[in-house]
This record gives structure tokens, C-alpha cells and sequence, in this order.
């Protein structure tokens, strides 16, 4: 249903270039050249900046392709219900999120709300923190869940919950005993950190930073499990995390969490988000409902148990 100049803007755009957007169109450059030409004059300004190499969005392009976006998006929000699939029953729920909500907390969450709509569909995408905001923004997921040190642009958050970076640790660990643990105590023990574009690791090495005590992990990884699972084998190993993050586990792997009363480790909340102004579908607002439901349940509990 998109016009020709329209189909010919987008596959520029996602090829960035004339040949490799006619290659995929099967469309000679030429025709494609002129329509881009054609919408360019309709839009009044130039859309792209021509280079050598291919074809970038300008400002003007950068603001005309939201607007596409968005208007597809609305157009397929339109023919769903008028094809009745808004109902809860018969519904693709797409989600992103960062990776410590895919370890237990987020899977859990799905699991326990198709016990009762067993006919929503589901598909998680797991991105870095500024990926879950590109998705988001871009029409790539209808709802995102993850942890936030800011509000992000174009986003409406529908529940934040605080999420303090908490100190991991086996029950028979050292430290776990203590009455007060401090980041100068880590220096002592194997730290296994994740990669430094998330959140966790952000503020860790900030607080880190403040207190001037520098701590040299003995391994990172961009994802929790692998934290974890070396933090189970190695009795000794310290890592970080939320506690909306191993939930069960801590207990059922007889692991602490504690926290070491540093502020910057108490900036970070925990965010359900949705696109601001997109409009929701039956089956969406069903589930946003019930997460918040959860969530809300959850953290009151969490917050007591791994007080500081």
C-alpha cells in the first residue's frame, strides 16, 4: 500500500546507496533516481546527502523517515482490527530488553501470563541498553523492560521500580558475613564484571571511581549467565547485579546479595516502556496490566530482603 516513491525512499535508506537499493528492487538505478528525485521535490528539501560511497539521511531525511515509520506502524495497527487480531487470543507481543531481564525475571513473566492467554505470541529481542532504545523508538518492539539511568526520548514509561547495583556473592563466601562491605574489600576476591556499555557496569565504575578504589575484574562477559554460572563454580568470585535480575535463584543456589551504601549504586531504576503516542493492541494492554502487577509485587520484597 506505500507509494512508488515511497517503497524506493526506504530501500535507499536501509541499503544507502542507489545501485544496492536497485539491486534489491530489481529496479533500475535510473528509476529509482528519478522517483527519490520526484518525493524530494514534493517534500520541498533534499532527503539525503550524496557521497561517493552512497546515500546518507540528512536532517530533513532523518525527520521524513520517522514520519514513514510511524505511519506504517499506524497503517498496521489499522488492518489488524479491522482483520479482528487485536483480540487477546490471536496477538504477537514483540519485546526488547537488556540482558539481565532475559536471564530468569523476564522469561518467568511470559511463561506465567500464557498460562492463562495461551494463544499471545511472543518475540524477544535481547539489545544493549541504547539498542532497546533504538528499537523502541523505531518501531522494532511494542514494549521494552529494561534498567535506566534516564528518561529516554519518545517513550512513555508505564512503570519504573528503583534497582540498586547489588554486590553477588556465595553464602559461604567471606564476605558474606560481614556487617558492612565496602568496593575495597573486592580487591581481595576473583570479580566478574559485565562489559562496560551497560548500566550496571556504569554506575559500578563510577561509584568505583568516587571512592577512589580501583577494582581489575578477572573476567567480563556481555552476558549475566555466564556471570553466573562462574560465580556458582568459583565460591570466592564476587559480581553485580540487580536483585530483579537472579530473583529464585539467589535462594535456590544459596548466594547474597548485599548492598554497599554507595549513591551512585542507587540510580538506576528498572523501566517498563512503550513508544509514546503509538497506539496498544487488546492483547498489549492485557500484558502491560499484568507486568505491572508483578513487578509491583515483586519489588516491595526485594527492596526489604537487600536492604543495605
Amino acid at each position: 500500500m506505500l507509494s512508488t516513491e515511497i517503497r524506493y525512499f526506504l530501500a535507499v535508506v536501509n541499503t544507502g546507496s542507489l545501485s544496492a537499493a536497485s539491486q534489491q528492487l530489481f529496479v533500475a538505478v535510473s528509476a529509482i533516481s528519478r522517483q527519490i528525485q520526484r518525493l524530494e521535490k514534493q517534500v520541498g528539501a533534499p532527503l539525503f546527502d550524496r557521497h561517493a560511497r552512497g546515500m546518507a539521511l540528512n536532517e530533513a531525511g532523518e525527520i521524513f523517515a520517522h514520519h514513514v515509520h510511524k505511519n506504517m506502524l499506524d497503517m498496521e495497527y489499522a488492518l489488524a482490527e479491522i482483520k479482528g487480531l487485536n483480540a487477546v487470543r490471536r496477538t504477537l507481543i514483540r519485546i526488547a530488553c537488556t540482558d539481565g531481564l532475559a536471564f530468569t525475571l523476564l522469561p518467568r513473566m511470559i511463561a506465567d501470563f500464557r498460562v492463562h492467554n495461551p494463544g499471545v505470541l511472543f518475540e524477544v529481542k535481547v539489545l544493549s541498553t541504547q539498542g532497546v532504545a533504538e528499537a523502541l523508538r523505531n518501531g522494532d518492539c511494542d514494549v521494552a523492560l529494561q534498567f535506566s539511568l534516564h528518561a529516554e526520548r519518545g517513550v512513555d514509561v508505564v512503570g519504573s521500580w528503583p534497582a540498586p547495583v547489588l554486590i553477588v556473592m556465595h553464602h559461604s563466601h567471606p564476605l558474606a558475613k560481614a556487617t558492612h562491605v565496602t568496593l575495597a574489600d573486592l580487591n581481595h576476591y576473583p570479580l566478574a564484571l559485565p562489559q562496560q556499555n551497560t548500566t550496571v557496569r556504569q554506575l559500578f565504575e563510577l561509584a568505583s571511581h568516587m571512592s577512589g578504589c580501583l577494582l581489575e575484574p578477572v573476567m567480563t562477559c556481555d552476558t549475566f549467565s555466564m556471570l553466573f554460572q562462574f560465580l556458582l563454580r568459583t565460591p570466592q568470585a564476587v559480581t553485580i547485579c540487580s536483585a530483579f535480575t537472579v530473583l529464585q535463584e539467589a535462594e535456590t543456589h544459596g548466594l547474597i546479595l548485599r548492598s554497599v551504601g554507595i549513591d551512585q549504586l542507587s540510580q538506576r531504576t528498572l523501566q517498563l516502556q512503550t513508544h509514546s503516542g503509538r497506539p496498544r493492541s487488546a492483547a498489549l494492554n492485557v500484558f502491560l496490566t499484568f507486568l505491572l502487577q508483578q513487578l509491583d509485587a515483586l519489588e516491595e520484597p526485594l527492596r526489604q530482603r537487600w536492604k543495605p
